[in-house]
């Protein structure tokens, strides 16, 4: 549910106005409500939100740096200007290591053209040009190479190994190129050994500054202060942006949201400040931010919520509506008893090994994946497949009486997926009724009652016929109540032509839109079915294609069954997600007639 909120209105004297600010800043409770007219531009909040870009990649980056190390670096304390500086040094030490690559690229480069020639001292070349001699080198096609040329110009092959054959010619000619019609090759000035030898120590240079910059992850904690700092002044800034100025911009006009249960500890705040505020309750047509009250079970299952949009501030938060429906479709989308008592099992280690450390995030996270796998675990003795053994072959007493009271065909889960589609999508029709109730009164909610008491009557009339004969006369009285209900007061304050041609298109859409609703829901029987066949040919092929070998055997069929089963556990749990998700984000939304929209609580502190 929605936390119930407040509105405050401040008046504050603009010499007044800095110490307000931070007055407000410490109490951090306040959301400031943003203006309707377009904030203006300003050069400072856009120097500060580049500052927080940089400091954000920074963090990044060391992350990244540092994230194939097992090595955990100690971590510094804290230093909220160091932390400004952090982006600088990163910057300074990403430019010199792409100086050195370039530089290695360079020599490596050179390195491949000179080591055909051999290893060689470039200054015995130069004492020979300086003697009078002109050497040339050439690299051609085996094909071209004419054995004339070393009568002619002293050729001497230094290279014939690969395809390509490798000459020099020492003369005392110039144009010997020209002659022989052939491009001299230009090699470095530096001997192979020597270049090898810079390259090595370019590396050496290079894991030098990746070190140095592994060594800032260190200060990590220095960048986290950073940006709280920035963002703490941005968001001062953007207050400032969204106050009004009134009285020849004498006063300081604010408005602000708090959670109604925190009333009474800001009023004596503010009193305690002899600040001029007004406190009342949200107008309809006011933005009111969102903060979710559920308990720890509903609380769970808020990021799920959140993942599509957060509710208005005066509609029902469906949160604790779809939570059983999600948690019962996950465990029937898995199927599998044993896949639920791993995740479990999982989930709970993890939350064990990593409970000093871990953010509270993370722990609720974990904890809905224990609430699922407890959910698949249940959910899996309707199948009794466990990591693809069906329970129900065993012949014991205790699996025959399971079987008898709790085992389910693929007919019986078919059939289970409609009859839960049907509950949830009348029960978000019935939803739905509330949400026009408190939005605009109960009136307008008297032609969704209609659709719910038509449907529910033909469902009772099709499983009691006894009670309730279909298109008998007590049938057909309700099913004319409905009516009236469905075509006459489906627009209250309208004329009856409107209301007819208005309830005529709510026919249409109910009549092509509810069953294609309602059979979306076989995807949980279809999802649950294919899991458990790939969980059963997992194991069939880890137990058949192991070796008749003492040794062997166990570990080939070790290797099939773990590597099988987390493929399926992986891709199975994927399924089981994002498919509840759909039928809780379409359906069963559409049919809540759930709007959304709401902006997040975020108090000014």
């Amino acid at each position: 549910m929605v936390k119930k909120m407040r509105k405050f209105s401040f008046l504050i004297y603009h010499n007044d106005y800095d110490l307000f600010l931070k007055d407000l800043r410490e109490l951090g409770l306040i959301h400031v409500a943003q203006q309707d007219k377009e904030v203006p531009e300003s050069d400072e909040l856009n120097i500060f939100m580049d500052k927080l870009k940089k400091l954000q990649e920074a963090k990044k980056r060391l992350k990244s740096a540092t994230r194939e190390d097992k090595v955990e670096i100690p971590l510094n304390v804290a230093d909220t200007e160091l932390g400004y500086k952090i982006p600088g040094k990163i910057e300074e030490i990403q430019d010199r290591i792409t100086t050195l690559e370039q530089q290695i690229q360079v020599s490596s480069k050179e390195y491949d053209a000179l080591l055909p020639w051999g290893d060689f001292k470039p200054e015995n070349i130069n004492k020979l040009e300086q003697a009078g001699y002109v050497i040339d080198f050439f690299s051609i096609q085996k094909s071209a190479y004419n054995p004339e040329w070393e009568e002619m110009y002293n050729a001497i092959v230094i290279n014939d190994k690969s395809s390509r054959l490798h000459f020099v010619t020492i003369t005392k000619q110039n144009n010997v190129s020209e002659k022989l019609q052939l491009e001299s090759a230009e090699l470095p000035d530096i001997s192979l050994k020597d270049l090898s030898a810079l390259i090595k120590s370019l590396k050496i240079k290079r894991e030098e500054e990746v070190g140095e910059l592994k060594a800032l992850s260190a200060d990590i904690p220095s960048i986290d202060a950073a940006i709280a700092d920035i963002e703490s002044q941005i968001s001062l800034k953007k207050v400032i942006l969204n106050t009004n100025q009134v009285a020849d911009n004498k006063l300081m006009l604010m408005q602000g949201w708090a959670p109604a249960d925190k009333e009474l500890k800001i009023v004596n705040y503010l009193q305690s400040k002899d600040a001029y505020y007004e406190v009342n309750d949200p107008d309809p047509e006011d933005d009111v931010p969102i903060k979710f009250k559920n308990n720890k079970f509903f609380k769970l299952f808020e990021p799920i919520t959140k993942l599509y949009m957060l509710p208005k501030y005066n509609e029902l938060d469906l949160t604790p509506y779809f939570a059983p429906f999600f948690m019962i479709f996950f465990g029937l989308s898995l199927g599998d008893i044993g896949y639920g008592l791993f995740l479990f099992v999982l989930a709970t280690a993890v939350k064990i090994w990593k409970r000093s450390t871990m953010e509270d995030s993370m722990k609720s996270v974990l904890s809905l994946v224990q609430v699922l796998g407890v959910s698949a675990f249940f959910t899996g003795f309707l199948t009794g497949g466990f990591f693809g053994v069906q329970i129900y072959d065993f012949n014991t007493s205790f699996t025959h009486k399971l079987r008898d009271k709790v085992f389910l065909d693929n007919n019986m889960m078919f059939n289970l997926s409609l009859i839960l589609g049907t509950i949830q999508v009348i029960f978000g029709m019935v939803i739905k009724v509330f949400n026009r109730t408190i939005q605009f009164g109960f009136v307008y909610g008297i032609s969704t009652i209609g659709w719910i008491v038509l449907l529910l009557s033909i469902i009772f009339a099709a499983i009691f016929p006894t009670l309730l004969p279909m298109m008998g006369t007590t049938h057909l009285i309700i099913l004319a109540i409905s009516g009236i209900a469905i075509f006459l007061i489906n627009s209250p304050g309208k004329n009856i032509f409107l209301n007819l041609g208005l309830g005529l298109w709510d026919t249409y859409n109910m009549a092509t839109g509810l069953l294609g609703d309602i059979l979306s829901y076989v995807r949980l029987f279809a999802l649950g079915l294919s899991g458990g066949i790939l969980a059963m040919v997992f194991t069939d092929l880890a137990l058949g294609m192991s070796p008749d070998n003492i040794i062997l055997g166990p570990l080939v069929t070790i290797i099939i069954f773990v590597v099988g089963h987390s493929i399926n556990i992986f891709m199975n749990t994927l399924g089981a997600i994002v498919h509840p998700m759909r039928l809780t984000f379409v359906e069963f939304f559409k049919n809540s007639e759930f709007s959304g929209g709401g902006q997040k609580y975020q108090p000014f502190t």
